[in-house]
């Protein structure tokens, strides 16, 4: 095909550096997954249950056999069984709470060749060597698809190199409207379109290199301004809160939210949203599958990860922590 030249302008092309420019690009979080079970020849993965409902579609879709494992107050897992032929564990680095000494440790006990750590709300916790991890961008940065993959080194990510290179790529242009359309509106406006974004991805998704779109705009992005803005949101809401804040939290490079633990959290939710503070239940799943009284049903229901990224400053945190004292009222006593 004869490369166009001239006519209207498309959107510009950015010069800037990804965060992880060396690391594999795939089009979804779940294709990422896939790409690392088929290379790492996992068939059967441990899962904790506390854990979105995509990632175990996605596993049972692609016939890997699931076994649970619980987590303890401070999110970490409850595990300690050898792993067999075939076996993967799956590490959710929550919160981002897992810290790289945490990481390597893990990376030893279970092997890194059977490890994968799930980075989706830890974007700016860096790689490490022989920890193979996965990122997924949706999460933080206002786009609609992509994700990043390392198998941990040199030897296990040029093992999988030919089977990358061989992927076509996805294209993004379809999946951008409610993005585009909250940056000139209200979220309200496009939140169905944001749903219907979300339902059209195939539950069996084909494993795709990231779009030359995804990736052009990952270039634009001033990851040293989205990382500190983050981290002193977090601080001044922690300033406020922390006191009363009965999670063990740490705060990590570029954090996802501040999580706070407050009993009764659904209604709390619903009294924010009032005040247009939206904080969202991750893990419905959860609350469907697990028994009231344990504690991954408890985490699901009365954390709230309370916004605190690079769309706002300090002022806005002092707002939304005053809204939320306002709205759990005598939880927090």
């Amino acid at each position: 095909m004869k490369k166009e030249i001239g006519g209207y302008f498309e959107l510009e092309c950015f010069h800037g550096q990804e965060l992880y420019p060396d690391l594999f690009k795939l089009n979804l979080g779940r294709t990422a997954l896939i790409f690392m079970l088929e290379q790492m020849h996992i068939r059967t993965l441990y899962v904790p249950r506390f854990l979105c409902g995509s990632v175990l579609d996605t596993c049972l879709m692609r016939h890997v056999a699931l076994k649970y494992y619980a987590i303890d107050k401070a999110m970490r897992p409850v595990f300690d069984s050898p792993l067999s032929d075939g076996e993967g564990f799956y590490l959710v680095n929550l919160y981002g709470q897992l810290t790289e000494e945490e990481l390597l440790a893990w990376a030893g006990k279970v092997g890194s060749d059977r490890l994968i750590v799930d980075h989706t709300h830890a974007f700016f916790q860096k790689s490490l060597p022989g920890v193979p991890a996965l990122y997924s961008v949706r999460k933080f940065f206002g786009l609609s698809d992509g994700a990043y993959v390392t198998f941990g080194s040199p030897e296990a990510n040029g093992a999988a190199r030919e089977a990358y290179e061989a992927l076509p790529q996805d294209h993004s242009a379809g999946r951008m409207t409610h993005i585009l359309g909250r940056y000139e509106y209200s979220a309200s406006e496009f939140y169905q379109a944001m749903l219907d974004n979300a339902h059209s991805y195939d539950p069996d998704p084909q494993i795709l290199k990231m779009s030359a779109l995804t990736e052009n705009l990952l270039r634009g992005i001033d990851y040293d301004y989205t990382k500190k803005t983050r981290e002193n949101n977090f601080r001044r809401l922690h300033e406020i809160l922390g006191s009363v804040n009965r999670f063990p939290l740490r705060m990590p490079d570029g954090p996802f939210t501040y999580p706070f633990y407050c009993p009764d959290g659904l209604a709390v939710r619903r009294a924010m949203a009032k005040e247009k503070i939206f904080v969202p239940t991750y893990w419905g799943n959860v609350l469907r599958d697990c028994a009231p009284d344990t504690i991954e049903y408890d985490y699901a229901a009365n954390i709230l990860p309370l916004p605190c990224d690079q769309r706002y400053n300090e002022e806005d945190m002092e707002r939304v922590a005053a809204v939320f004292m306002d709205c759990a009222g005598d939880h927090l006593s």
